[in-house]
């Protein structure tokens, strides 16, 4: 099987579909929060889980009055809350860009400034330890303004992308629901 066709499949068993949303929320199946234990459940599995190919995610549940409807709506409440979940994590990715480009922008005006004093200072001021001291350590806070901008455009962006591709491929994952008392998932 090659690696686009790879199926990672997630298993979830429950006593009754209520268990996978958040009881606080009064919100119908489709908007409704999943539940905290679901959710972690699912994305940790999920991040287990090999960085390409698609998700399946088969539950199972003891109780159910109308399997075929209820499949159709957890369906549709997944996708919508793992879909919601990526509009979040996105909006989250283009606030730290533009905190780092205005961390970049003040870090270089910083930097420039610092410079700009520290060469003022040796080219002016009679070259005396008081006068080195002053300089270096400008020379090193201003280095030291770049650190934030450095740590977002190096570090920071990149496990966002990855959680941001995750959470893309669970909106877009297959949701199976059998009874427990059914024998396997269908294929």
């Amino acid at each position: 099987m090659s690696d686009a066709a790879r199926v990672n499949v997630i298993r979830l068993r429950l006593s009754a579909i209520t268990q996978l949303f958040n009881s606080l929320d009064p919100s119908p199946f489709v908007g409704r929060d999943l539940d905290a234990n679901a959710e972690s459940f699912i994305m940790e599995w999920a991040e287990e889980h090999p960085a390409e190919g698609d998700f399946r995610l088969d539950i199972e549940v003891s109780q159910c009055d109308d399997v075929t409807a209820a499949r159709e709506r957890i369906l549709r409440a997944i996708r919508a809350y793992f879909s919601e979940r990526e509009q979040w994590a996105c909006q989250g990715f283009r606030r730290l860009m533009r905190e780092g480009r205005l961390s970049l922008l003040i870090g270089l005006v910083f930097l420039a400034v610092c410079l700009g004093v520290s060469r003022l200072l040796e080219n002016q001021a009679p070259e005396t330890g008081l006068v080195l001291l002053v300089s270096e350590s400008l020379l090193i806070g201003g280095w030291v303004a770049m650190w934030r901008p450095m740590e977002i455009f190096l570090y920071d962006w990149w496990p966002l992308r990855r959680r941001i591709r995750l959470l893309r491929r669970l909106a877009l994952m297959e949701v199976r629901l059998q009874l427990s008392a059914e024998t396997g998932f269908p294929h």
